[in-house]
């Protein structure tokens, strides 16, 4: 089936917030424009300085003010500063170079969770669905490991719409196939198994995006992540439920320590605290290494728009300085 026929094709109609779709994920390339993941952020902007500088596009890439040298482009003469010196100076640019992305998209049935607008599967979709556009839209090549507790899906980076819809079937497959009632055992190790995928796919000047709540990293995960910035870009969009630090004052919730589920009584002092303490020492640590990396950190709510969030995130739509 072509991608065409596939934006046409009503075979899974849509449950917001618990489950997306093809035409959902679609429909999401009309509001990747207003973010990117280029060099030039806005002030306000997660990816702004020293991240920043490292994720780019194609373009010119500003790189230094130099003294002017006969045969340079007169017209990159930087007046300011030959005023000030005294002494001609030119600015030179680089042509930046290809910036494929890759996507690393969490579906396994931890993520199959929310208590606000959205669960965190359908936020992760969203957010990849959202990249995927942005990416291709500027141009550059994008490719997806898409992943649950029982396997993965890795489609390498190219550059068409075809390839868009492709990881959107893929994210959309996945994403449907989440139950509560699965038969499918809870594998936090599949995160690994994702990144060690995505490890083998990229080789350098990559942008590697992850959608995930991290459930279920340890020193492998960090030790993965270390390896691909080395020589790429990552971006991890942190999948957050509002639970992680509120919780409702009564109510059941159901959780998981991987194999077997439990429900607990959040109105009881007792269980409501463990439940907090086992969130904040799942993320806390992420945070940690992420932030010793300088790996940028976008902080995903469940309970707000995804596109919104980062749109804010990146600094898209906030109020211009006035001169």
């Amino acid at each position: 089936m072509s991608s065409d026929a596939r934006e046409r094709t009503a075979d899974d109609a849509e449950v917001p917030g618990v489950y997306t779709s093809l035409a959902a994920l679609t429909r999401l390339q009309y509001r990747a424009r207003r973010f990117g993941f280029r060099a030039r952020q806005p002030v306000g902007s997660l990816l702004a300085g020293r991240h920043a500088s490292r994720v780019r596009g194609r373009g010119l890439d500003f790189e230094e003010v130099r003294a002017y040298l006969p045969g340079d482009d007169v017209r990159a003469i930087d007046w300011r500063v030959t005023a000030r010196t005294g002494e001609p100076h030119t600015r030179v640019y680089n042509e930046e170079k290809d910036r494929p992305a890759l996507l690393v998209v969490d579906q396994r049935l931890a993520m199959f969770y929310g208590t606000r607008l959205s669960l965190k599967s359908v936020t992760a979709a969203e957010a990849a669905a959202l990249a995927a556009w942005r990416v291709f839209r500027s141009g550059d090549r994008i490719g997806a490991v898409v992943f649950d507790d029982r396997d993965l899906v890795a489609l390498r980076p190219h550059r068409s719409r075809g390839q868009v819809m492709r990881i959107l079937q893929a994210i959309t497959e996945k994403n449907r196939a989440l139950r509560a009632e699965s038969d499918v055992a809870p594998s936090p190790g599949m995160l690994n198994q994702a990144l060690e995928r995505a490890l083998r796919l990229v080789d350098h000047d990559h942008a590697v995006l992850v959608a995930s709540d991290f459930d279920g990293a340890d020193s492998d995960t960090r030790r993965l992540v270390t390896a691909l910035s080395e020589h790429n870009d990552v971006i991890v969009m942190l999948v957050l439920d509002p639970s992680s630090k509120d919780l409702p004052e009564k109510g059941r919730a159901v959780v998981s320590g991987g194999e077997l589920q439990l429900q607990l009584d959040v109105g009881r002092p007792g269980e409501r605290a463990a439940l907090l303490s086992v969130a904040s020492r799942r993320i806390k640590p992420v945070l940690g290494w992420t932030r010793q990396l300088g790996i940028p950190v976008l902080p995903l709510s469940t309970a707000e728009d995804a596109a919104a969030q980062i749109a804010r995130l990146l600094g898209a739509g906030l109020p211009r300085r006035r001169a």
